[in-house]
């Protein structure tokens, strides 16, 4: 419902679109970190007709990630000054390094997980512990690199005592995450771990029953799967995971052209 005004009176109307499309728009729109939108009216009308002035949003149409324009897509290095020495929630007080992501810029797959942790947080670099060792296996099992592909997390510092993140650090580190994926405009993403998928897909749905079939972000390929510290501790699920990484590599191969060998486990 929007507010217009008419001879200096205010009048309560509908828009002519849906209220879930307005909906849609404003969690768009908030996700992209704008915390203001702009209305103006529409003076295209014959007001001598028409008593009613419709105000009409600005920029209407939501972009996708693959079409938003190069003017709004920052770079990389603009996030991470935009970032900068980040006190935006409380962990910021426990941190040795803000972990802000590595890898190619330009990678077709970016693995995004859940936060850092202890080794993680000492060398500021994300997926460096026994459970990234095992992520490496695994990238390395569908014939890529670590250097070919993008890896970052939902948060950027260390919970105390690696507990879950709160939902109020999600909430201030997500847009950094999501300008990361608008730079780099991966073709497929691979989320690990519950928090990573619940954050993207806007889920409670266990992460077992995401699993196993693709989703999408944003026009985006998304795979949600186990993370490897999890697999650590469940050598069993690796199975699964494998599953889900050879339909990732189905995926990559099918979207980008290229041929990708995928190793025997």
């Amino acid at each position: 419902m929007i507010v217009a005004l008419h001879d200096k009176k205010p009048y309560i109307g509908f828009m002519a679109i849906e209220l879930e499309y307005i909906e849609s728009f404003l969690k768009d729109i908030k996700r992209r970190g704008q915390n203001h939108l702009m209305l103006e009216l529409d003076k295209t009308k014959n007001h001598q007709s028409s008593n009613k002035s419709t105000p009409t949003i600005k920029n209407k149409t939501v972009a996708s990630n693959k079409e938003t324009s190069a003017k709004e897509v920052k770079t990389l290095e603009n996030v991470y000054q935009e970032l900068g020495n980040c006190q935006r929630c409380q962990l910021h007080s426990t941190r040795k390094n803000i972990v802000f992501g590595v890898g190619n810029k330009n990678a077709d797959l970016m693995i995004v997980g859940e936060a850092p942790g202890r080794d993680e947080d000492i060398k500021g670099e994300p997926f460096v512990g026994r459970a990234g060792q095992l992520l490496t296996k695994i990238i390395e099992a569908i014939g890529l690199s670590r250097e070919e592909i993008y890896i970052a997390n939902i948060i950027k510092c260390r919970p105390p005592e690696n507990r879950n993140p709160e939902p109020e650090e999600i909430e201030q580190c997500e847009p950094f995450l999501i300008k990361q994926i608008q730079s780099i405009q991966p073709k497929v993403i691979c989320c690990v771990g519950k928090f990573a998928a619940h954050t993207l897909l806007k889920t409670e749905t266990p992460i077992s029953k995401l699993r196993g079939q693709f989703a999408e972000y944003e026009g985006i390929a998304l795979m949600p799967t186990y993370h490897p510290a999890y697999l650590l501790r469940n050598p069993s699920a690796k199975k699964y995971v494998w599953e889900d990484m050879q339909l990732v590599h189905a995926k990559l191969s099918q979207l980008t052209g290229k041929t990708f060998k995928l190793k025997k486990t």
